[in-house]
């Protein structure tokens, strides 16, 4: 079940709302939460239920490990240090397993020219993503600056279905004490319609917009023909704004779900696309993970406090494990290089105090981060040579064979879609700030109102897509 679904709006959203706060009004707010608790763990096991005793055994060993790291119980901290390395490790082996064995094992073959018989591991939806969050949890309990006593709301921390499968990656300290205050536990109309807005925006985006750009994207990707010039760029723009409005999209549908439920989720994403330099785009894109990146990771290699050639390499070994978490493949270690490696350039420039003009500094940052999603979504250094050998021109510059098959309305319709698109992006408010502006007025009424009709129209008459994120 994924949140652009009919299923989803029309049934799971309805029945968990209604049940949790008529449960918290008329009965027990801890049975409320075990309600949205059970509810998130049904919609996790909607995907695969096999998968269900993995997170739910995880939840639990983090659990109980965070109590015995807590600074409160008095034990020494080389203990509770040595449990800290043990606890996060177990966390990492896991991901490993089931994220990176075939990676592993694949390179492991290349290199001796064997072959391994190696049962066939799935991905588990989220693992990325609840592994981290639980990762922050483990130190954040060994700091003193997370605790947590009672086993509903250690689950809810990491199951509430909003941001399980996609995040935002959050931490114990800005969700639960949410839960826990006594004026969120009724039905507020300010976060209700606000939630909905924002929930329809996410869906608009989605389901309009990055679903209806995929055409386009796998047609350039996904073939082996020649490609022109033309012809890739309008690919890959297809999926710098694809992968863009998937992400966000999806991400503004879990924000405004769980603002229905009076829980304010932190922002994701603040117009990338608008970034002027590489580092500015890390704070705008993805923010929780740039986050997690920084604080669990950056910071504890030394950050910035050991010179120039430390702080490069913090950066370089950083992006590289960022790329890594992203997907199992050399594309995906060779986009995180990518990064750090301009990431480092932007610093070693910034420190002569010289600035670029605001146009050319954009144009840059826009060009880079463009070409590096080629890496992102190529299959293959191969696929990728290919359509960057053909971004410059080297095979042939304009043609539309590629799309020849494509309806011409379905063409006209779908350019037109990126366009769109491409303005919004640079262009128009992000959903947040469209969100604190809101007022009830009919006018915006009725814009709620035609987004949904038409992403209802979108959803009826397209084959339905798979988020994006849920192969990383």
């Amino acid at each position: 079940m994924i949140f652009s679904s009919f299923p989803f709006i029309f049934l799971f959203l309805p029945i968990a709302l209604i049940g949790y706060f008529l449960l918290a009004r008329r009965a027990s707010h801890l049975l409320a939460k075990w309600w949205l608790v059970g509810a998130s763990v049904f919609f996790y096991g909607w995907w695969n239920w096999r998968y269900v005793p993995l997170i739910l055994a995880s939840c639990l060993v983090n659990f109980r490990l965070g109590l015995r790291l807590l600074p409160s119980t008095g034990r020494p901290a080389p203990s509770r240090r040595r449990e800290l390395v043990l606890g996060v490790a177990l966390n990492l082996a896991v991901l490993g397993f089931f994220k990176y064995m075939h990676f592993a094992v694949g390179n492991l073959e290349r290199l001796f020219s064997t072959r391994f018989d190696l049962m066939e591991i799935m991905l588990p939806l989220a693992i990325s993503f609840f592994t981290f969050q639980q990762i922050a949890y483990l130190v954040d309990s060994y700091r003193g600056t997370s605790r947590e006593t009672e086993e509903v709301n250690y689950l809810l921390f990491v199951t509430f279905f909003p941001q399980l499968i996609a995040g935002p990656i959050v931490h114990h300290a800005e969700v639960i004490p949410q839960f826990e205050d006594g004026t969120r536990r009724a039905p507020d109309w300010e976060h209700l319609s606000r939630g909905l807005y924002l929930f329809v925006i996410g869906l608009f985006k989605k389901v309009v917009v990055a679903d209806s750009l995929a055409l386009f994207v796998g047609l350039g990707f996904d073939s082996s023909g020649p490609i022109t010039l033309f012809e890739a760029w309008i690919t890959t723009l297809c999926y710098t704004m694809q992968l863009y409005y998937d992400f966000s999209g999806y991400t503004d549908m879990g924000l405004g779900a769980a603002r229905m439920f009076n829980i304010e989720l932190p922002q994701n994403f603040l117009s990338p696309y608008k970034a002027r330099n590489i580092q500015e785009f890390w704070r705008r894109w993805h923010v929780t993970l740039s986050r997690w990146l920084m604080n669990y990771l950056y910071i504890p290699l030394g950050g910035s406090r050991r010179g120039v050639a430390a702080t490069g390499r913090n950066l370089m070994i950083t992006f590289t494990l960022g790329g890594l978490w992203h997907g199992a493949g050399w594309t995906f270690v060779l986009w995180g290089l990518c990064h750090g490696a301009a990431t480092v350039v932007h610093r070693l420039f910034s420190a002569t105090g010289r600035r670029l003009p605001f146009l050319l500094s954009w144009a840059m940052t826009f060009l880079f981060v463009h070409l590096a999603w080629v890496l992102f979504r190529a299959t293959s250094f191969r696929s990728a040579l290919r359509q960057l050998e053909a971004l410059a021109g080297l095979t042939g510059l304009f043609s539309m064979k590629m799309f020849y098959h494509v309806h011409i309305f379905d063409r006209v319709l779908y350019l037109t879609i990126l366009g769109f698109g491409l303005a919004a992006a640079l262009f128009l408010p992000n959903s947040r700030a469209l969100t604190e502006r809101l007022t009830f007025t009919r006018a915006n009424v009725a814009k709620v109102v035609a987004l949904l009709l038409i992403s209802f129209l979108f959803m009826n008459s397209t084959t339905p897509k798979e988020f994006l994120y849920f192969d990383f």
